[in-house]
């Protein structure tokens, strides 16, 4: 190094170079980092778009890339800041085996996952919305059962159809594991003809999908938040500011119970049986197992 070169000034850097790198975030990976946001316990993940596996969709599509999404639940499943996930899904379904990846990366976190359907959950979204440990759809929100279905090249021979029953029998096998629906009900569904979904399958709309069994409740964003907080002990904002640091009064006798090293009662006043604090009520189970959903998606394929 050229000892008689200036030394440059080592200053903050660029008020734009934080920017760049958001805009980069998110050209690259779909991922946008507000700025100066508070510290969470919870991660949330977005299934937005058409779900791409091993074919690339062209660049207008809006997609979910598993190469993406996979790596993220592995970083989610080691770091001890992150005690649970939230999982976003408005999606029209797309590859199958990145789908179903995606859900067995999800059902087998060892944190407490909470899923929220917003829009739709079509195909093999619905696996994804299921794997979690308690799901929610909002009343609007839809989710297509239906068939696989396979677009592009297919080599006609018996071992090609063999295979697609293969493979939608694992999509089933999925959806009824983690689910309150028989399989019975399921394929129904799937199979049902009539409906405008090239006529074969179901859409659920919102209440539909829970009395079906394939969803666990109806609620929003503030249900699921509730709901991932109480799975993951996590108390909600300010409720430690909310008196919890008082001290417990007298029970409900009046008086305070005297210690086993106190001296007996004052001038031959009788001790009350005093009731000590109460104790809190305990927490709300979780109702229900995982409800199961449509997961079945043709290569690229929406409903």
């Amino acid at each position: 190094m050229d000892a008689s070169a200036p030394l440059q000034p080592q200053g903050p850097k660029p008020a734009g170079a934080s920017s760049l790198a958001q805009l980069e975030a998110i050209r690259q990976l779909g991922l946008a980092t507000a700025p100066s946001r508070p510290e969470s316990a919870f991660h949330v993940l977005s299934i937005i778009g058409q779900i791409e596996g091993h074919l690339m969709l062209p660049a207008k599509n809006k997609t979910t890339k598993y190469e993406h999404v996979i790596p993220q639940l592995v970083a989610i499943e080691q770091d001890p800041k992150i005690q649970g996930l939230l999982v976003i899904l408005n999606t029209v379904g797309g590859d199958i085996e990145a789908g179903l990846a995606i859900a067995e990366m999800v059902n087998s976190l060892s944190k407490p996952t909470v899923s929220l359907v917003l829009g739709g959950g079509h195909s093999i979204g619905a696996p994804i919305a299921v794997a979690a440990d308690y799901s929610f759809i909002v009343p609007t929100a839809t989710i297509t059962v239906h068939p696989i279905r396979l677009t592009g090249l297919v080599i006609g021979v018996p071992q090609t159809y063999e295979y697609l029953d293969k493979m939608q029998d694992r999509v089933i096998r999925f959806l009824v594991e983690h689910s309150r629906v028989s399989e019975e009900r399921l394929r129904e569904a799937m199979f049902r003809t009539g409906e405008l979904v090239r006529d074969v399958g179901t859409v659920l709309i919102g209440r539909e999908a829970v009395e079906l069994g394939l969803i666990d409740e109806l609620g929003g964003l503030d249900k699921a938040m509730a709901k991932l907080r109480e799975l993951a002990g996590v108390p909600a904002p300010g409720a430690e500011e909310s008196g919890t640091d008082l001290a417990p009064g007298p029970g409900p006798g009046g008086t305070e119970e005297r210690g086993a090293g106190d001296a007996g009662p004052a001038e031959g006043q009788g001790r009350a049986p005093g009731g000590g604090p109460g104790h809190g009520a305990p927490g709300r189970h979780a109702a229900g197992d995982d409800a199961p959903g449509d997961g079945s998606g043709g290569e690229g394929g929406g409903p």
